[in-house]
């Protein structure tokens, strides 16, 4: 049986200070923002700007990577960290999203369908709270890094023939996986409400406890 993968979401809080090293990357990827935002609209993000947000976008990515890795790791996981990181997280890729499509570099469609997909599986976290956390599914990882790497691609402005169609497929590649994982969340959250306390339990299905 496979261990069951690693969702911030799902830890338990323990007495760790507010002020330590993940919540401070996370704190972090939510001050790249504004500063992915202003870059962004910088003289329509040509040049040096589009690079800097490049940059900006992949150093945020990687922070998330790491914060809950840290927290769990160490003990550090506070509510905090458990309401903002995702918060950070959906933040920094609605900006540079919209960024994307205001410059006309990406469907508004594309843009519309991750931001709902993003939000709707927010609220079904809170449709579901009382009844347990869903854990984070290996489709749920390969969308977020399918996400980042897209976007990476589509802010990279690289001088070479075939890079705009890699963007698109790759981006194609997020789409899919962003509507799927979507839909399968839906499934399960709707199983979880459904099920016994007892069967909940049997299921190794955590309760949040923030």
């Amino acid at each position: 049986m496979k261990p069951p993968i690693p969702d911030r979401a799902a830890d338990p809080v323990g007495n760790a200070p507010l002020v330590n090293l993940p919540n401070a990357l996370t704190a972090l990827r939510v001050l790249c923002v504004p500063l992915l935002a202003a870059l962004l609209v910088d003289d329509g993000a040509r040049g040096p700007a589009r690079d800097a947000a490049a940059i900006v976008f992949v150093l945020a990515s990687i922070t998330d990577l790491m914060d809950g890795a840290i927290a769990r790791r160490y003990g550090l996981v506070t509510t905090f960290g458990k309401v903002a990181d995702p918060i950070a997280d959906k933040a920094l890729t609605g900006v540079a999203l919209i960024g994307l499509s205001l410059m006309g570099d990406l469907p508004w469609w594309v843009t519309a369908l991750i931001l709902v997909r993003e939000v709707g599986v927010t609220l079904l976290r809170f449709w579901v709270i009382e009844h347990g956390v869903i854990p984070a599914s290996r489709g749920g990882k390969a969308k977020t890094l399918a996400q980042t790497v897209a976007i990476t691609m589509y802010l990279a402005d690289v001088p070479l023939a075939w890079w705009p169609t890699a963007s698109a497929w790759a981006m194609a590649l997020a789409v899919v996986l962003t509507v799927a994982t979507g839909l399968d969340y839906v499934v399960r959250a709707v199983r979880l409400r459904r099920q016994p306390v007892e069967i909940r339990t049997n299921l190794g299905v955590h309760r949040d406890v923030a």
